[in-house]
């Protein structure tokens, strides 16, 4: 279990508990006790499984870039980057349904040198212009091969953002960094002379699928 999901757990073992109490009370209608306790431990099992947090193998070269999160890939397009990257680039989204792995990771290796929090709606995360309107973190890291900025962005049900990352912190890529709660999506921005390896539909996983590499 992820360290970003204790408090989480906590308060659905609560209300589990408290369902389960309730059933017991109502000892006398044996199908409201089973509906009870059944929808307890459904809700706990969902929880449980939302804040796992397995572990990856990063890939053993350094000039690649990883996907931050779990999910599909559902947007692929050329983009101008005008806050970090300021230049013409590539952009990947990943939508992070409900039932992926939610804990975010570092994409490369380097030096945070721009994070900022822009409160916003809550579009549907898989929509195209979530990235512009959605509730958002970004953050900008430079690293042995250049720039890479990336973005975790709140959905119509995640309203969450977590994130330990600071000014100045240094960045391995595939590291655990955050997450963002109950299904959302993640944008990964890198200068447009990266060799795109990923496409449209595919599932990654993160820090493990290559969505970058940086040509020789």
């Amino acid at each position: 279990m992820t360290k970003y999901g204790y408090t989480t757990i906590g308060v659905v073992t609560i209300i589990v508990f408290v369902l389960c109490a309730v059933a017991i009370l109502f000892n006398s209608n044996n199908i409201l006790r089973i509906v009870l306790v059944i929808s307890g431990l459904v809700l706990l099992a969902f929880t449980l499984n939302f804040f796992r947090d397995p572990d990856r193998n990063p890939p053993l070269k350094d000039n690649v870039v990883v996907s931050p999160a779990d999910g599909k890939v559902v947007v692929i397009k050329e983009i101008y980057e005008d806050k970090y990257l300021k230049d013409k680039a590539w952009q990947v989204s990943i939508f992070m349904s409900p039932l992926n792995v939610h804990v975010n990771r570092f994409p490369v290796s380097g030096e945070v040198e721009y994070v900022k929090y822009i409160p916003g709606e809550y579009l549907i995360a898989s929509n195209d212009k979530a990235s512009e309107k959605n509730e958002r973190a970004e953050f900008g890291i430079s690293g042995k091969f250049g720039k890479v900025f990336f973005t975790q962005v709140a959905g119509f049900v995640a309203r969450r953002i977590v994130y330990e990352v600071k000014l100045k912190d240094k960045a391995r890529l595939g590291e655990r960094f955050g997450m963002i709660k109950f299904g959302s999506r993640v944008d990964v921005i890198v200068p447009f002379s990266l060799k795109l390896k990923v496409k449209k539909d595919d599932k990654v996983k993160a820090g493990e699928t290559i969505l970058f590499e940086y040509c020789k």
